[in-house]
């Protein structure tokens, strides 16, 4: 079986810029689709899975760092952003919401197509850590799918964050503070409650029997511990 060719979705509203990027990624082996805003980026990805992202950041309806904080919600593919908005604070918003790189327009080719390289190679490299696994649980991050005993399981984003880090640290207790700090990033924050609603949500999914825990358990006042089973 021939392996596919990588996939890249292109996402800017000048078609110029569309064209170019097409035409020299297409010449280079690259499979490509281009969309003209985050909307489009978003539902495209979802329908054919690419293995990167190269996006313009202002662009009608949603632009570039509302689609970045979109796929982060659920993948993590590389994103390169392009722009011609050139300030520090710009490109720091957009490598906190996501990004992996940023080039500023007008870009030569050459550099861009070597930073493109440089974020396969790099996603390539990760895709290991994003396969997780114990006992009768698999889940892969940048596919965003969670299965138990080998059917799949669908869950919201946060409901995939919290299973993700239930298996990360299964068979030890886990605090309310942790799960607040590191799945919610509220670092100072007491309220548990928003973790019981979320932990309720994802029994509902995953256990035989809800109301009798046989994987999510109850550490009573302190927090969780998951056991994945054999």
């Amino acid at each position: 079986m021939t392996a596919r060719a990588v996939r890249i979705l292109v996402v800017d509203d000048e078609p110029q810029i569309t064209q170019v990027l097409q035409t020299s990624l297409v010449a280079r082996g690259y499979d490509v689709l281009t969309v003209d805003d985050g909307e489009s980026a978003l539902k495209a990805f979802r329908e054919w899975q690419p293995d990167l992202i190269i996006t313009d950041l202002s662009m009608p309806r949603m632009g570039g760092i509302a689609l970045c904080k979109g796929i982060r919600a659920f993948s993590d593919v590389p994103i390169l952003v392009l722009s011609v908005r050139d300030e520090e604070m710009t490109k720091v918003e957009a490598l906190e919401c996501g990004a992996n790189d940023y080039v500023t327009k007008p870009f030569g080719m050459n550099e861009l197509l070597s930073r493109v390289r440089v974020a396969l190679r790099t996603a390539g490299r990760s895709i290991r850590a994003n396969v997780l696994q114990a006992g009768k649980f698999k889940m892969n991050i940048s596919a965003h799918r969670a299965e138990i005993c080998g059917a799949e399981i669908y869950l919201s984003p946060k409901e995939f964050d919290l299973l993700a880090y239930l298996l990360q640290n299964a068979g030890k207790v886990v605090t309310h503070k942790m799960l607040l700090a590191d799945v919610w990033e509220r670092k100072n924050a007491e309220d548990p409650d928003v973790v019981r609603v979320l932990v309720r949500q994802l029994r509902r999914k995953i256990e035989p029997n809800p109301a009798a825990p046989t994987y999510l358990k109850t550490e009573p006042w302190i927090g969780y511990r998951f056991e994945p089973g054999e």
